[in-house]
């Protein structure tokens, strides 16, 4: 996603301030969880002006790997532990919009091709690129109709999970329903929703409307945990068993990230730390050390069990579980819906705007 214009800015910063502003007390009561020393710790910063729109990473015991957005070619720039660029692995393929980055379990990179804003492709793709520069392409196309998403997982078979991008909060998780084939296109199947309320958490170029937008997502290199990050938050699934689509059905634990000002990076190191990066000259990449711990601790519950706790406690802020039943006391539901039409129809104004000012953008 490119930067906005001032006056696109603004008028996101308002509409955002007004969906915040109706939808704050519908969510009052959210699930808590209590955690400690979840600080986001900076340890370099990325200054190369080819990743100033950085939109995906991964890591290995050695490296950093960091894809930009859209591009003319499939490239991945290799990075050291102070975050400068010592390798570029390409592959003369044009990509539409690149959005994120996934290391599969045999170490090929796989470049999620699958940015749409504005719903109009037939089919995205995802590029495997090897470390000797050979690439494969796979088109997919979902079952229902274009979708825009900038997330991407590979499990420890090698099967992509793509989580698409929704303006309310509620993302789908696809997966192709067969082998994949080159250069295809191989049907997707949706096989899990997520569901995300919004959060104060401060970051990001939307505002509220940008804390349940899914931009980038991880998974642990021992599969044990998967994760999903917005603009302003990153959110720990355990994954029990190999289970992907089945981890999203677990109350997740919510890790703010706040201050970055487009964030749409994240991976896992071999030891479990989480990392996170986004759009910007200069902008760190931060870490979470042990965060596959603290969904250890923290996430084994299923939803419909977590609500049921949050009913009977109120705990401290630093880090939420994503779902529960909001308190909404005694408003009417003919107010709840009135109000909440409102906060939507803000919500929908500032994905709107956003999409507006990036169409004269090549994708």
């Amino acid at each position: 996603m490119a930067r906005l214009g001032l006056a696109a800015t603004a008028a996101l910063s308002t509409l955002s301030a007004i969906a915040a502003t109706l939808l704050s007390p519908f969510f009052s009561g959210a699930a808590h969880a209590d955690t400690a020393d979840t600080v986001p710790e900076a340890v370099c910063s990325v200054d190369d002006p080819r990743l100033a729109e950085l939109s995906g990473l991964a890591a290995d015991s050695e490296h950093l790997y960091a894809v930009a957005d859209g591009g003319t070619r499939v490239e991945v720039l290799v990075l050291d532990d102070d975050c400068q660029v010592r390798d570029v692995l390409t592959a003369p393929t044009d990509p539409y919009d690149v959005e994120d980055l996934a290391l599969g379990p045999d170490a090929t990179l796989w470049l999620g091709d699958t940015g749409d804003n504005r719903q109009v492709r037939e089919t995205v793709a995802l590029h495997a690129l090897a470390r000797d520069g050979t690439s494969a392409l796979y088109r997919l196309t979902y079952p229902d109709g274009p979708q825009d998403a900038e997330a991407l997982v590979v499990d420890g078979e090698g099967t992509p999970y793509i989580i698409t991008k929704s303006a309310v909060g509620s993302s789908r998780v696809y997966r192709p329903s067969g082998p994949l084939v080159s250069p295809g296109p191989t049907p997707l199947e949706e096989v899990a929703t997520v569901s995300l309320l919004p959060t104060a958490t401060q970051g990001g170029p939307l505002g509220v409307a940008g804390t349940v937008l899914v931009t980038g997502a991880a998974l642990s290199p021992d599969g044990s945990v998967v994760a999903l990050r917005t603009y302003t938050d990153a959110y720990l699934y355990p994954v029990t068993g190999g289970d992907i689509a089945g981890a999203f059905d677990h109350q997740p634990v919510r890790v703010p990230l706040p201050g970055e000002p487009q964030g749409e990076a994240i991976a896992f190191t071999p030891d479990g730390t989480l990392l996170s990066a986004g759009e910007g000259s200069g902008e760190p990449v931060r870490a979470i050390p042990n965060a596959t711990e603290l969904a250890d601790d923290r996430g084994s519950g299923d939803r419909s069990s977590a609500t049921e706790q949050a009913a009977t406690e109120q705990h401290a802020e630093t880090i939420e579980s994503a779902d529960g039943e909001s308190d909404l006391g005694p408003v009417a539901p003919l107010t709840i819906a009135v109000w909440s039409a409102v906060a939507l129809g803000a919500v929908f104004g500032v994905v709107l705007v956003a999409r507006f000012h990036r169409r004269r953008r090549r994708r």
